[in-house]
This record gives structure tokens, C-alpha cells and sequence, in this order.
């Protein structure tokens, strides 16, 4: 079974590892479900292939690839691929598990948004498709709804390299040779199977910003295909036009990434991400317009619409589809099924044959006036178009000085931003430009330089002394991870109390660094011994060295001999080292003195001996009178009996 039904794959686990719990989403490609790792007692995120796209070797050795590329990408923008596995038929993807919402339903609840904010979001995501483009990947099908927003607020980008396994395949399955994509964010390439790069990305960048801008998408139709249409045939709209009041050169950076003609967008994110980042400094500085940045970034020509047209017939494409315009668009490609005949444009007449006027003549002076005015003409527009530029100087390595001083001898100005970490280039030192080295800018202009700020490293807190919760907590607050648990007894901690971390306290390590944590089960528990019958003193030394507290007291027993302990508390069972023994300790038997009870009546003499705990035993003497008065006592008077003893009386 490849996929399934979703109940089915509840409660089952995957590879004896991943317990599914519950579906999140559903995709063209897959579903995602929330899952416990088993092995690590951690929640995570499961993507499941659907059934024949599992099931296809070649798909699935692709898929493995391309999980295995994703999972090296180790972005934090990046949802994080922990491991991926086929369990009988069931392709999978274990990915970290991002709660909270998606960029859609921003854009649902709270668009336009401001051009700040939605340059801010971008930001995050083109950084992210910056590490992925660098590292060789496509992502293919960016839109809202793959792009996660924790409570944190650092946006996560996923479903990396899942598109590219689909598209790349070569094998004769039912995705072979096909278009998949989300279409309100498909470039027109993608459409007419006509290559697909870096470039796809940024296109679909450029759409996300439009729309953050605006509240709406820039195409919008009846059906998919008519949607896919218009991103061949039509401009994305500049979204000041539904939105007043958006700067110039913000629409010039929705242009150029949106551009038709692949080759005038920006090659890959890096290149969109330095212009992004150009413009929101702009934006910060509270410059309404700014024309030479306008003038850099608005693409200079646009695909003609009968050379899209023709692309579009060639494709194969009909103006049909599904009534849903914001499904996973699926066309067939040029040579497959029949293809339509391309209609004659209406309105166009052939220029008329015949023969060319006769060629005029110029006199010496006319000509001589062209020359100049076209030398003049030349020279301004050479100027106007690029003598006024130069070329940024390379000073990506440099310190921040030294760059300053390189970017002085070419005549420009820098502009240092706040960078982010390196495990490469150490602090201070310049990590980017923007512009870039070697690309146009204005003479005298402004370089903005991005300088390291070094290795990322985070303090490993204190958490010896703190229960398990807080200390995993502290442990997360830090962007540390707690691994697994070892427990162990203590005599110092309490049971769920921390009492030893595997990195010392303030120990400068990598982000997500794992911390083994060792956790108190409590006291080691002891057999408390039977002691009963044993001479106190032995059972003391016996309980000592256990470690118990001892405590005493004595009693009469007429069966345990003095000094020999008669009851102990608890009797039997455990205890802890420090806990309470209480023993009782016999007196020996209780000895009661004996009152003489001679020449006193016998109901008066046994009264007072069975009052004092005796039994009596009355006899006659050999010469009794019949008095009824006790003549001799045994025990005698002045003597001790034990208490209960019996006492002999002899009358007279």
C-alpha cells in the first residue's frame, strides 16, 4: 500500500518508529499527518506520498534524493527533514513539525499588508530559497500555504525538493512529462515546458509580494487553465494600481521578479534577495521615490504577446479545465495529443509588393548634420544609459575598513546593515553586497555592505537543581534541543529534578546542539530487615548503617527476654535512607510486689490480689476451723510475683 485512506494510516506506526496521530494537509503530491517519534519521544511532521506516486521506483529513488539534498540544507527558514524511509509500499518524509499558521492566512485575515511588513516576510522566504538555489535545489511550488509562521515568528519555507522529484522524472508514470504546479504562482516556463531553473522561484516570489501587497492575485480566471493563460500572455499588474500609494520602485522589484521573459528577472534568490534588501533600506529611509532605483529595476522589455500566443499553441494548451482556479494544474506538453491550429491574427494585412521609392539623395551638408546629431545622440545616450555607471568592487572577505577604503578608491559610498552568522567568515568581515561584485551602479552611489557578525553560538543555561519541565524549556529558550533523558537515583535531588547537564554552564555551542540531561529517580529505596526478637542494641547498629533513623521505647513482654527488641515500625516493605525505624524494646516480664493478705477474710484477701493483677488460688489447711480466713499466702508477703502469677491462699 502506497498513501492510503486517512484512517487508515491513523494510529499506525511507520517503520516500528513513527506513530501517526492525526492529518494536517492535503496536497496534489501527498499528505501530511502529526506523528510521535517513538524513539525520541518528540512530535513530528509526516508527509506520506499518494498511492501511485509511492509506488513508482524511479519517482521514489528520486524522492530519496531529493529528501536527502532538502535535508542538507539546514536553513533556520527551512522546515528541517529528519529522515525519510519506504515501509512497504508507504513512501515517507519526517520533517520537523511547525505550529501556528501559514502566510495564506495572513494574507486572508489581514491583507494589503504594509510594504514594510510584506518586504519583511519576503525577506525571510528568499533567504531561505537563497540556501536552497545555492545548494542546487528548485523548490517549484511556492505559494502561501508552504510558507509556516510559528508563535516564534522566524517563517519556516517547506515542501523542498518534493516538486522537483516530481518534474524531474523521466520514467513512463502518469507524472511523466506533466506540468505540476500550483497555478496562481506558476511561471510562464513552467507552462510551456520550456525549462525550468532558479528563475521559476523568483517568478513565484514576485506574484506572493504582489499579493501581500494587494490582497488579491495578479491573475485571476474561471478555470486553471485559463489562470495559466494569462501568465503567458499577460504582465503581472504593478500593484500600485489596486493599491495607491505603493512607491514606484516597490513596483519595479514586483516587475522585474515577475518578468515573462525568464532572462530579465534575476537569476536565481540571492540576486532578488540583494534587491529585495535594496529596497527595503530605501523603504526605511522614508524615501517616497527614487528613480535611478526604479529606473535599475524595471525590466526593460516584455515577451511579445504573439510570440506567447504561438507558445502557447505550441504547448498544446485549450482553454479548458476544472472549475477551481487554485488547484495543482496538470497539461500535457508539446507532442502529446493533437495540437490545435493556431488561428490567423485578426486585423493584420500583408504589406503590399512592390517596388521600394527611389532612393533620395542628400546633399554633403545634410549628411554631415546626421553625423553629428548622431554622435551627439550617441555620446548622451551612452551617458544617460551607462557612463554614468561603474562596477561594485569585490570586497567580500575584507574587513569593514578595508572595504570602506576599497569602495573610496572607486568613488562610492558604503552603507553598513547588521549581517547574520558565518561558520565561515569570521566577524566583521564582509559577507555581501549590494550591488553585488561586478554588478552596475551609479557613480558616486551607495554600496550596502552586509558584514558577519561570526560563528552563531548560544550559552548552555544553568539547569542543575530545576525540574525536567523547566529545564527542557530553559534548554529551547537558548535554540539548544534536549536529547534523551538519563535517569538515575540521588540521595542530593529530588525525584524530576535535573542534577547534571553534558555541557558545562556557559558553554558557547552551535544552535540545536543536543543536551543529554541525567534526571533524579529519587533516594535509592532500601529493605527495611525483621528485627523482632533481636537484642536492641544489634538491631540499632543494623538500622545505623542502613541508613535509617532510630528511634525507641520500651515495654513490658513476658515473652521476649529484656533488652531484645518486641515490636518494630514498619515491619517489613521499603524505606529510604534517612526515613524512620521506631523499635520497641523489652522490659522483660512486669513483676507486681505481693501484700500480705493473712487473717483477713477470703473475699477480702482475693479482691485485693486480683486487683493488683494476681490470680488467686484458695486452699484449706490440714487444721482448718471453718473460719474462712486466711492462715499462710504463697508467694509469701513482701516478695514479687510477675504480673497474672497466681497466688496460693490457705484458710483456717
Amino acid at each position: 500500500m502506497a498513501g492510503g485512506s486517512s484512517e487508515s494510516l491513523r494510529h499506525r506506526l511507520l517503520d516500528g518508529r513513527y506513530l501517526i496521530t492525526d492529518r494536517i494537509a492535503r496536497g496534489g503530491m501527498a499528505t501530511v499527518y502529526t506523528a510521535t517519534d517513538v524513539r525520541l519521544d518528540r512530535l513530528v511532521a509526516i508527509k506520506i506520498m499518494h498511492e501511485g506516486l509511492g509506488s513508482d521506483d524511479d519517482f521514489a529513488d528520486r524522492f530519496v534524493r531529493e529528501a536527502r539534498a532538502a535535508a542538507r540544507l539546514n536553513h533556520p527558514n527551512v522546515v528541517a527533514v529528519f529522515d525519510q524511509g519506504d515501509d512497504d509500499g508507504t513512501v515517507y518524509l519526517v520533517m520537523e513539525y511547525v505550529p501556528g499558521t501559514t502566510l495564506r492566512d495572513v494574507i486572508r485575515k489581514e491583507a494589503p499588508l504594509a510594504p514594510r511588513r510584506a518586504l519583511a516576510v519576503l525577506e525571510q522566504i528568499v533567504t531561505a530559497l537563497s540556501a536552497a538555489h545555492e545548494a542546487g535545489l528548485v523548490h517549484r511550488d511556492i505559494k502561501p500555504e508552504n510558507v509556516l509562521i510559528p508563535p516564534t515568528g522566524l517563517l519556516k519555507v517547506a515542501d523542498f525538493g518534493l516538486a522537483r522529484a516530481v518534474t524531474s522524472t523521466t520514467a513512463p508514470t502518469a507524472t511523466a512529462g506533466m506540468l505540476m504546479g500550483t497555478v496562481s504562482y506558476v511561471a510562464p516556463e513552467l507552462v510551456l515546458h520550456t525549462g525550468t531553473d532558479a528563475r521559476c522561484d523568483v517568478y513565484a516570489c514576485g506574484v506572493l509580494l504582489y499579493e501581500m501587497l494587494t490582497g488579491v492575485k495578479p491573475h485571476e480566471a474561471d478555470t486553471p487553465i485559463q489562470v495559466a493563460y494569462k501568465h503567458v500572455h499577460d504582465d503581472v499588474p504593478l500593484p500600485s494600481g489596486a493599491q495607491p500609494g505603493i512607491p514606484p520602485y516597490v513596483d519595479a522589484l514586483v516587475a522585474r521578479a515577475t518578468a515573462r521573459d525568464r532572462d530579465l528577472r534575476p537569476t536565481d534568490a540571492g540576486v532578488l534577495l540583494r534587491q529585495v534588501r535594496r529596497v527595503a533600506a530605501t523603504l526605511d529611509a522614508g524615501v517616497v521615490d527614487d528613480p535611478d532605483l526604479t529606473t535599475d529595476l524595471m525590466p526593460r522589455r516584455t515577451v511579445p504577446d504573439e510570440v506567447a500566443d504561438h507558445a502557447w499553441a505550441a504547448a498544446g494548451l485549450a482553454g479548458s479545465g476544472t472549475p477551481e482556479a487554485e488547484h495543482t494544474l496538470v497539461v500535457d506538453p508539446p507532442g502529446r495529443g493533437g495540437r490545435p491550429e493556431l488561428p490567423r491574427p485578426t486585423g493584420a494585412t500583408p504589406a503590399p509588393r512592390g517596388e521600394l521609392p527611389p532612393r533620395r539623395r542628400r546633399g554633403p551638408v545634410l549628411l554631415a548634420v546626421l553625423l553629428v546629431l548622431a554622435l551627439a545622440a550617441g555620446v548622451g545616450g551612452w551617458y544617460l544609459g551607462v557612463g554614468r555607471y561603474t562596477h561594485t568592487p569585490k570586497v567580500v572577505g575584507l574587513t569593514r575598513a578595508e572595504a570602506g577604503a576599497t569602495l573610496d578608491q572607486a568613488g562610492l559610498s558604503m552603507t553598513v546593515v547588521r549581517g547574520g552568522y558565518s561558520e565561515t567568515a569570521p566577524a566583521g568581515t564582509v559577507l555581501s553586497t549590494d550591488p553585488a561584485a561586478g554588478d552596475r551602479v551609479q557613480r558616486g552611489g551607495t554600496v550596502t555592505v552586509l558584514l558577519s557578525r561570526g560563528k552563531e553560538r548560544f550559552a548552555v543555561p544553568s539547569v542543575v537543581g530545576m525540574p525536567l519541565a523547566d529545564a527542557e524549556q530553559a534548554i529551547t529558550d537558548a535554540h539548544l534541543v534536549v536529547g534523551e533523558t538519563v535517569q538515575r537515583f540521588s540521595g542530593q535531588y529530588a525525584q524530576g529534578v535535573v542534577m547534571k547537564s553534558s555541557y558545562l554552564v556557559g558553554a558557547l555551542v552551535k544552535p540545536r546542539t543536543v543536551i543529554v540531561l541525567t534526571v533524579s529517580k529519587g533516594m535509592v529505596p532500601v529493605p527495611v530487615p525483621d528485627l523482632e526478637g533481636m537484642p536492641a542494641k544489634q538491631a540499632r547498629q543494623r538500622l545505623v548503617g542502613l541508613g535509617f533513623r532510630v528511634t525507641g521505647s520500651a515495654d513490658f513482654s513476658d515473652s521476649v527476654p529484656a533488652g531484645s527488641v518486641v515490636t518494630q515500625t514498619p515491619h517489613r516493605g521499603e524505606l529510604h535512607r534517612g526515613d524512620e525505624v521506631a523499635l520497641v524494646v523489652s522490659k522483660g516480664p512486669q513483676r507486681v510486689d505481693v501484700p500480705s493478705v493473712i487473717a483477713s477474710p477470703v473475699a477480702d484477701a482475693t479482691a485485693t490480689l486480683r486487683a493488683l493483677g494476681f490470680k488467686v488460688d484458695i486452699l484449706q489447711s490440714a487444721n482448718s476451723l471453718g473460719l474462712g480466713l486466711v492462715a499462710t499466702q504463697s508467694p509469701g508477703a513482701g516478695s514479687s510475683a510477675p504480673y497474672g502469677a497466681t497466688i496460693t491462699l490457705y484458710l483456717v
